[in-house]
């Protein structure tokens, strides 16, 4: 097997050193030297930090789909994804300004680029009551002014500050969650949360604690990542729970709209009384016996 991983196209090679870095290509793609743990960890690392970089740049689109097809988001939490989108954009600056590798980050641009669209469809289909009054235009001319002038502190603060915000992101990953939870909880039900996110949400944090052990060593982002995880494991939860529901619950409703459509058309029956009276008597008079006169009710 050497003699063919020895040999290998130039422009395979390059990519692999570009990925792992000459050392541990030669160790583990050249040699095949499984038993070198150090570049066997790290070249794991990378791979799976470029697979959530991957990942990441679709991982949202499915929860986009839902809200555009169903033209509402009813289900999703404003602030949730306010906070959450607070918190990815963070954590991209505080990567860039300590020159981590774009493989323990990278989908944290692509994360923040979608949550942002998400956020502005929700206001758009549900907005909060302080811009319900608005116009949509107004409403997404707003939204827009004040990511652009978060995204420009990010750009201009110093790095201290972006510290500083960084470790805010353990509390802005909690209270990011905790909202969703409550009203999935409230509702009995995820309504146009994609589970495609959430479960990709959940192997991402598992890969990128191995990661950023691996690669950076970071506590403040290790622990921003484990805390991700739990409440990212409750949704999954949540999911699973309520998995269903909300087809089970429009099937009942269409039900009782037939039912309620035909109430909405019926009306009473109306009754005719129909008097059925003898033939006369050969006499020519008809009997004046009341016993002999019989009623009938005739329904239609």
């Amino acid at each position: 097997m050497t003699a063919i991983t020895q040999n290998l196209p130039w422009f395979v090679k390059d990519l692999g050193v570009s990925i792992v870095g000459q050392k541990c290509y030669t160790s583990i793609v050249e040699n095949l030297d499984f038993g070198d743990i150090e570049c066997l960890k790290y070249s794991i690392s990378k791979g799976l930090g470029l697979g959530i970089v991957v990942g990441g740049s679709i991982m949202k689109v499915p929860q986009l789909l839902l809200i555009v097809n169903a033209r509402s988001a009813r289900g999703l939490s404003l602030t949730a994804y306010v906070l959450e989108t607070l918190s990815y954009a963070i954590t991209l600056a505080y990567s860039y300004r300590n020159d981590f590798p774009f493989s323990t980050y990278g989908e944290n641009l692509f994360l923040t680029l979608q949550n942002v669209l998400i956020t502005l469809l929700i206001v758009h289909y549900n907005p909060p009551k302080a811009l319900a009054a608005r116009s949509p235009v107004q409403r997404a001319v707003l939204s827009v002014q004040a990511m652009l002038a978060f995204a420009v502190a990010l750009v201009v603060l110093p790095s201290s500050t972006i510290a500083l915000f960084q470790l805010a992101t353990l509390p802005l990953s909690l209270f990011s969650k905790v909202p969703q939870i409550r009203q999935n909880q409230r509702a009995q039900s995820t309504g146009q949360l994609s589970a495609f996110a959430v479960i990709s949400q959940v192997g991402g944090c598992l890969a990128r604690l191995f990661t950023t052990a691996t690669e950076v060593g970071d506590p403040i982002v290790s622990a921003g990542f484990a805390l991700a995880l739990v409440l990212n494991v409750v949704l999954g939860a949540q999911m699973w729970l309520y998995w269903g529901k909300d087809e089970k619950e429009e099937a009942e409703m269409s039900q009782l709209g037939v039912v309620d459509e035909k109430k909405a058309h019926w009306a009473p029956p109306t009754h005719q009384v129909e008097v059925v009276v003898p033939p006369a008597s050969p006499g020519g008079r008809a009997s004046p016996r009341p016993s002999t006169r019989r009623w009938a009710r005739k329904v239609d």
